[in-house]
């Protein structure tokens, strides 16, 4: 389980998180809800190790996480997906796949079938440049690319952000897949409300660095949810 209790983060003197405490359980899907600029991306950076905390604890499977650098954090399982996916534009589908590698033992370098079964689409795609694939299509190899590191917990910043549809539905179905699988935790950073109610058991809405709701499924309809969720 990722702990996360009493957390700081500044940038400089702006303070963007304050005394956050949150709880990620494997076998579900927990969405982070909140308007823009609101700290849930610096959260997400703090627990992945691009930003210190300044106070507070990150703990993963019982091991406190605030000394590691990203990739001892990559190697204890611990995926990012961040907003805007982030692949490689000069690299084909296949290399920013391998590119998951990195944390990776000798033994388990190969490209998992999982990744093709929720995501056919790269595998007709394998020569084709990253840059040259549509946002949907961009979405899908990173989430793909995140997978590759044989993740126990996956960390998702806005996945259907400028994504058609239909690819939203693949999105969806992949998560509520890796859910039913038990073994993984996923942490959901999402404002496209309906996305988010169909995944979350359990939820948390941040407004000015802070944590000022939380609940399980059945809470998340409640009018002071979308108070905090609309301009």
């Amino acid at each position: 389980m990722l702990e996360i209790r009493s957390v700081d983060l500044h940038y400089g003197a702006a303070q963007a998180l304050r005394a956050v405490s949150l709880d990620v359980r494997p076998g579900e899907v927990t969405c982070l809800l909140g308007r823009n600029g609101v700290g849930k991306t610096s959260l997400l950076r703090a627990i992945v190790g691009h930003r210190a905390i300044t106070r507070g604890s990150i703990r993963w499977e019982g091991q406190d996480l605030a000394r590691l650098p990203p990739f001892e954090r990559a190697r204890r399982g611990i995926a990012y997906v961040p907003q805007g996916r982030e692949v490689f534009p000069l690299l084909s589908v296949r290399e920013n796949l391998l590119t998951g590698f990195a944390p990776l033992g000798r033994a388990d370098r190969t490209i998992p079938d999982t990744v093709f079964e929720l995501f056919p689409v790269l595998r007709t795609m394998l020569a084709r440049r990253g840059g040259d694939l549509s946002g949907g299509q961009q979405q899908q190899l990173a989430i793909g690319r995140a997978l590759v590191t044989r993740p126990r917990l996956l960390v998702l910043d806005e996945p259907t952000e400028g994504i058609q549809p239909s690819i939203i539905k693949d999105i969806a179905r992949a998560i509520a897949y890796l859910r039913s699988r038990g073994d993984m935790a996923i942490l959901l950073v999402e404002q496209y409300f309906d996305f988010a109610r169909e995944l979350a058991d359990r939820w948390a809405v941040m407004d000015r660095g802070e944590v000022v709701l939380s609940g399980d499924r059945d809470g998340l309809e409640g009018e002071e949810v979308r108070r905090h969720l609309t301009v």
